[in-house]
C-alpha cells in the first residue's frame, strides 16, 4: 500500500489567536508609529506657540519703553522683558533696536532682520553657529522730532523649545501607549470571548463516537452559529448517506437471498433429473429467475447511484428531450425483447431543467422499463412542459398499479416482491424527483396510466 504523503495530509497554518494577535499588535504597533508622529508635531507646534508668545511679550515690552528725546529714540530696557526671556534659561538671548534708517540703535548690529515689514514678523536665523528664533515687533512714531518706525528684534535659540516639544510628546506618548495596551488587552479578551464557542463546538465533536451524528446544539453567535449550521447540514447529509447505503445493504441481502437459493435448488434438480422435458422446464424456470435478478440488480445499483448523487452531484442546466432521447437509446435492446411499439413523443421547443443528468436518465429507464414490463400497449414515453413545470412521462392504455401501491411509490419493495412495478422502479424516480425539487406525479384517465417526473421549470436565459 502506497505511504501517504505529505501533500495528502491537510496543512496546518497559524491558529485563528495567532492571527489575530499579529493583527492586534500590527495595529497597536503602527498606531504607536502614527501617535508618536502626531505627538512629536504636536508637541514642536505647541512649544512654538508658547516660546513665540515670550518672544512678543518681551519684544513688546522693550517697544513700550522707548521714547523720543530731541528727536532721538531712546531704548530703557525694561526688566520685564528679561524675566520673560529668562523662562527659558538654557538659550542664549539676542535683541536689536533698529531706527527709522536703518541704525543700530542697541543690542547687536549683526542680529538679523526680517525680510517682510510687518508689524510682527516671525522668522528663523542663526545666532552664533545655533540656530534661533526670531521675532521683530514695529513701533510707528509721530512727533515733532522724530516721525518713522523703531524695529525691535528679540530672539533666542532652540534648547528649551526643543526640549518643552520633547517633554510634550514623551507625555502624550506614555499615555496613549498605556492607553493602546489596555486596548489591545481588552481586544484579546473579547476575542478569546468570541472565539471560545469554537472550542466548544471542537470539543463536542471531538467527545462524540463515529457512531453519533446527531446536530451539534452547542449555543454560538451569529457568526460562528453560521459555522455550527454548515456542520450541521453536512451532518445531515452524512446520516442521510449512511441510512440509505445501511438500507441498500440490508435490502440486497435480504432480496437476493431468496432467489440465489431458487436458483440453485432448480439446477440441483436439473442434475436429478433425467426427463429432458423436465430438464428443458427447470432450465426455463432457472433462466426467468436470472432475468429477474439480473434486472434487481440493475435497479439496486441504480438507487445506489441516486442515493450517492442525490446530495453530492453538480446539477446543470439540460434539455430534457436529450435526456429522454438518451432514456430511449439505452431502453432500445429491451424495447426490442418485450416486442412492443414505444412511441416517442417531443415537444419542438426546449424543455429546460436543472438536474443531474445521470441521476435523472437512471429515473427515466426505471420509468420506461416499468411501462414496458407492465404496461399495456400502445405505450408513449415523452416530455412536456408548461412554463412553470417540466414533465417527463410514460402512458400506457392499462389502468396502472393499485392504489395502495402509488400511496407508498417512494417505498421500496411494497409488495415483497424482488422486481416489477412494485419493487425499486417507483421508489429511485421518486427520490430522483424529489432530491430535483420534483416530485411523482400518476395519473388516470380515457387514455390510460400515465405516470410522470414533474421538475421545476428552468427560465429561458
Amino acid at each position: 500500500m502506497p505511504a501517504v504523503t505529505d501533500a495528502a495530509a491537510p496543512r496546518t497554518t497559524l491558529s485563528l489567536q495567532a492571527r489575530i494577535a499579529l493583527a492586534i499588535g500590527a495595529v497597536v504597533a503602527i498606531g504607536g508609529i502614527l501617535v508618536l508622529i502626531a505627538a512629536l508635531a504636536y508637541g514642536r507646534h505647541a512649544a512654538r506657540e508658547a516660546f513665540d508668545r515670550l518672544l512678543v511679550g518681551a519684544a513688546s515690552d522693550i517697544a513700550e519703553s522707548i521714547t523720543i528725546r530731541d528727536g532721538v529714540p531712546i531704548v530703557d530696557m525694561p526688566v520685564s522683558a528679561f524675566e520673560l526671556l529668562a523662562l527659558a534659561p538654557r538659550d542664549r538671548i539676542d535683541y536689536r533696536v533698529v531706527g527709522r534708517g536703518g541704525e543700530t540703535l542697541t543690542g547687536s548690529d549683526s542680529t538679523p532682520r526680517p525680510d517682510d515689514a510687518l508689524p510682527i514678523s516671525f522668522y528663523g536665523g542663526t545666532f552664533g553657529a545655533e540656530p534661533a528664533r526670531y521675532v521683530a515687533v514695529v513701533r510707528r512714531f509721530a512727533e515733532r522730532g522724530y516721525t518713522g518706525p523703531v524695529e525691535v528684534i528679540v530672539g533666542h535659540t532652540l534648547h528649551a523649545r526643543r526640549a518643552l516639544a520633547f517633554d510634550i510628546a514623551q507625555n502624550a506618548v506614555v499615555v496613549l501607549g498605556a492607553a493602546g495596551v489596555v486596548i489591545a488587552v481588552f481586544a484579546w479578551l473579547a476575542v478569546l470571548s468570541a472565539l471560545r464557542p469554537l472550542g466548544r463546538i471542537g470539543d463536542a465533536l471531538a467527545r462524540r463516537t463515529p457512531a453519533d451524528l446527531t446536530p451539534l446544539a452547542e449555543p454560538a453567535p451569529r457568526e460562528v452559529a453560521a459555522l455550527r449550521d454548515a456542520l450541521n447540514d453536512f451532518i445531515a447529509r452524512l446520516q442521510r448517506q449512511l441510512n440509505a447505503n445501511r438500507d441498500l445493504i440490508a435490502d440486497t441481502a435480504h432480496q437476493l437471498r431468496t432467489p440465489l437459493a431458487a436458483i440453485r435448488v432448480q439446477l440441483d434438480a436439473v442434475k436429478h433429473e433425467d426427463d429432458p422435458a423436465q430438464q428443458a422446464a427447470l432450465l426455463d424456470r432457472a433462466r426467468d429467475r436470472l432475468v429477474a435478478l439480473s434486472r434487481l440488480l440493475d435497479q439496486l445499483l441504480s438507487q445506489g447511484l441516486v442515493v450517492h448523487r442525490g446530495d453530492a452531484a453538480r446539477k446543470e442546466r439540460l434539455d430534457l428531450r436529450d435526456v429522454a432521447l438518451e432514456i430511449y437509446e439505452a431502453s432500445e435492446l429491451e424495447i426490442a425483447a418485450s416486442h412492443h411499439a414505444i412511441t416517442l413523443d417531443l415537444p419542438e421547443t426546449e424543455v429546460a431543467v436543472t438536474a443531474d443528468r445521470l441521476s435523472l436518465t437512471e429515473a427515466g429507464k426505471n420509468l420506461l422499463g416499468n411501462g414496458i414490463r407492465h404496461g399495456v400497449p400502445p405505450i408513449v414515453f415523452g416530455v412536456s412542459g408548461t412554463p412553470q413545470e417540466a414533465r417527463l412521462w410514460v402512458r400506457d392504455a392499462g389502468g396502472g398499479p393499485d392504489d395502495a401501491v402509488l400511496s407508498r411509490m417512494g417505498s421500496r419493495f411494497l409488495n415483497g416482491a424482488s422486481a416489477g412495478a412494485g419493487g425499486l422502479g417507483l421508489a429511485i424516480a421518486h427520490a430522483v424527483a424529489t432530491n430535483h425539487d420534483g416530485q411523482l406525479a400518476p395519473r388516470r384517465g380515457d387514455a390510460g396510466f400515465e405516470i410522470a417526473m414533474v421538475l421545476p421549470r428552468e427560465t429561458p436565459p
